[in-house]
């Protein structure tokens, strides 16, 4: 086995790989099976032969599929994902000078951190399984992550368990031939397996049915109006009339009655009636058909309907409320599964993480924002330069401490009180008198003297005798 496993050169830098012309990796090897193909199953009974397959490609026609897919990935690669390390104190604080944030703020020469991670969720939720390629530099570091095409990809267990990785070439990540990547060079993550643990399933294995439908409706309508012969309405004469009489008959109402002047009012005679001819109620079912499948897509996707206009829409005061449903039932686990196989690959340390920044997310309005840090900082939860970042402001001097009115009395105080036999006994002993001082002496004899002095030296005449 170990003979089997040679060295190939991707973007110049060797990679260990297995040709698949190797007879003997060919027997040891074997390819899981159990997940997402590119056919998506018989819609119904006889779709093979009728041609009514629908591919992974034609359920992205359907507009709820493409709609959740890329509101999905398009929401999480809002976040910008940082490496994070945890100090002494259990504190997590970012580290913006590791080699591995440096990687995912770019992580290869074409995709930016936005698109690999959009990227990353679509072929996830199309495929079921996202491959991420590890481009290594001289010494092994990783330089780069390449998301291959799952279409093409191929996972194969070998007799004594190691995995491998099967590609199809592909150019613009370097691979020029099919090859065999081994476990270490690949970065896999997957939706909730159903019948591999290695192999994910996608959404669409359970949509497509509701998928197709929704494609079926809307491809009737577009036949309906382009070719149906239903008129608006018919004149019905009580006997009958020559051609021409009937044409020019038609020429008046469509000229007389049509475009801007629908509506005007008709005088006819000769016991001519008009029947005007409407929608009937099986057509307009039609839409609330249509509605269904949405519902059924999205539930699929554990996605919101009324992110995509359909659904009862959240009223302003509690839009907060539903991103936060929306973030724990359809967003947190592909992040945290994302950030979970991503450490992983790239051998973060055990004191360290990979995170990714919500606040892009689960952004509040300006009122709501305003009284959460005002609060946090009311409550000595953070400290009003803390709270001036969220902002994007310039710290302040003397913002840097956390602050907390006087008359709150600290929790090591209060259990002195609750450990008195009495703690809650009314009032407190009436204060005592402290001992005069020799001091206080002093100060009384200054006093006395300089009242002797103020009433000698500016002892005022007395009016009588003034007078006298």
């Amino acid at each position: 086995m170990a003979k089997t496993i040679q060295h190939k050169k991707i973007w110049g830098i060797p990679v260990p790989f297995t040709r698949d012309r190797s007879a003997e990796l060919q027997k040891a090897l074997s390819q899981v099976s159990g997940g997402w193909v590119p056919i998506a199953r018989e819609t119904m009974l006889g779709a093979w032969q009728r041609g009514t397959t629908l591919t992974a490609d034609d359920l992205l026609a359907c507009f709820a599929v493409y709609a959740a897919i890329t509101q999905i990935s398009d929401d999480i690669g809002k976040l910008r994902l940082m490496v994070q390390g945890q100090g002494s104190n259990g504190i997590w604080k970012e580290l913006p000078s590791h080699p591995v944030a440096k990687l995912l703020k770019k992580p290869n020469r074409y995709q930016t951190r936005q698109q690999f991670v959009a990227y990353w969720m679509s072929s996830l939720y199309r495929a079921g399984n996202t491959y991420a390629l590890k481009q290594r530099g001289p010494v092994g570091e990783v330089e780069a992550l390449y998301i291959l095409n799952p279409a093409g990809a191929a996972v194969l267990v070998a007799d004594d368990g190691q995995v491998f990785y099967r590609f199809q070439k592909e150019k613009v990540n370097g691979i020029t031939e099919q090859i065999t990547i081994p476990a270490s060079e690949i970065i896999h993550d997957r939706l909730t397996p159903l019948n591999h643990p290695l192999v994910g399933v996608s959404p669409l294995v359970s949509a497509r049915v509701a998928a197709g439908h929704a494609n079926s409706i809307q491809q009737d309508a577009k036949d309906f109006f382009s070719n149906s012969a239903m008129p608006g309405g018919i004149l019905v004469a009580p006997e009958e009339i020559s051609t021409q009489t009937a044409s020019e008959l038609k020429a008046a109402f469509e000229d007389g009655f049509t475009g801007t002047n629908s509506g005007k009012l008709a005088v006819v005679g000769d016991g001519l009636k008009f029947e005007p001819l409407r929608m009937k109620s099986t057509d307009a079912q039609l839409v609330e058909q249509l509605k269904l499948t949405v519902d059924i897509v999205c539930s699929s996707f554990h996605f919101p309907a009324w992110k995509i206009g359909f659904g009862t829409m959240p009223s302003a005061s509690n839009v907060e409320t539903y991103d936060l449903i929306y973030y724990k039932d359809c967003l947190q686990a592909r992040i945290e599964s994302m950030e979970a196989v991503l450490a992983e690959g790239l051998g973060i340390a055990d004191n360290q993480r990979i995170e990714s920044d919500l606040m892009a997310l689960l952004r509040m309005d300006q009122a709501g924002q305003m009284t959460y840090l005002k609060d946090g900082v009311a409550s000595a939860i953070m400290t009003p330069n803390e709270a001036r970042q969220r902002l994007n402001l310039e710290p302040l001097d003397g913002g840097d401490t956390v602050y907390m009115q006087q008359q709150n009395y600290s929790l090591e105080a209060l259990a002195k009180r609750d450990a008195q036999d009495n703690p809650f006994s009314a009032g407190n002993p009436a204060p005592v008198d402290p001992e005069p001082s020799d001091d206080d002496e002093e100060d009384e004899e200054l006093d006395e003297a300089l009242k002797a002095f103020i009433e000698k030296e500016y002892k005022l005449p007395d009016p009588l005798e003034a007078i006298l």
